[in-house]
C-alpha cells in the first residue's frame, strides 16, 4: 500500500518513541502516507487519504484503525476527500484578514475560476480558506500542498507562483 521508502520514513518517525509508543507517531505516518499520495497520484481522486490507506497506517503502527482515523479527520491538514495536485490554503483569519487575506482569496478564485473548497476542472489546483497559519505579519499568506508557506501574496506575486505552477 506504501513504498518501502515510506514506510523507511515512518519507521524513523516510530523510533522517536518508545517502542511501546508507536501511537505517537500516527501524526508523521499518516502525513508521509499522504505526500506519497500527492507525489503519485495521478488524478485527484488518488492524491488524498482513502479509508484503506489509514487503515493500512494503524495496522502499520500496530494500533487500532479508528485512532489513526481520529486524527485523520481531526486536523485539516490530511486530505480525506480529493484535492488538485496543487492545494492553495490562503489564511482568511482576521489578522491576515485585515491584512488582505480576503482580497488574496477572492483574486485566486478569480484567476483559477473557481470558488473556495473546490477544484479546477482539471484536476490541478484546490482552492481553501485556512485558519492561523502563524505568519500574520506576512500577511496576507497562502500554504502550498501543506509545506510551502508563501508569504505577501500581492497580486503579482500570485500571479508569478501560479505560473511557476503550470
Amino acid at each position: 500500500m506504501l513504498t518501502a521508502e515510506s514506510l523507511a520514513l515512518i519507521d524513523r518517525e516510530v523510533a522517536k518513541y518508545p517502542a511501546d509508543q508507536a501511537r505517537s507517531a500516527v501524526m508523521s505516518a499518516l502525513r508521509i502516507a499522504l505526500e506519497e499520495r500527492r507525489q503519485t497520484g495521478t488524478v485527484p481522486e488518488e492524491r488524498c487519504l482513502t479509508t484503506e490507506v489509514i487503515e493500512f497506517v494503524a495496522n502499520y503502527l500496530g494500533i487500532p484503525p479508528v485512532a489513526a482515523y481520529e486524527v485523520a479527520t481531526f486536523y485539516n491538514m490530511y486530505d480525506m476527500k480529493p484535492v488538485g495536485k496543487y492545494k492553495i490554503t490562503v489564511c482568511t483569519n482576521l489578522p491576515c484578514a485585515l491584512r488582505g487575506g480576503v482580497d488574496t482569496a477572492n483574486y485566486i478564485s478569480r484567476k483559477l475560476g473557481i470558488g473556495l473548497g473546490e477544484t479546477t476542472p482539471d484536476g490541478k489546483f484546490t482552492l481553501l480558506e485556512g485558519e492561523c497559519m502563524g505568519a500574520c505579519g506576512d500577511a496576507p499568506v497562502l500554504l502550498l500542498n501543506n509545506h510551502s508557506m508563501c508569504s505577501f501574496m500581492t497580486p503579482e506575486a500570485i500571479d508569478k507562483k501560479l505560473a511557476e505552477l503550470e
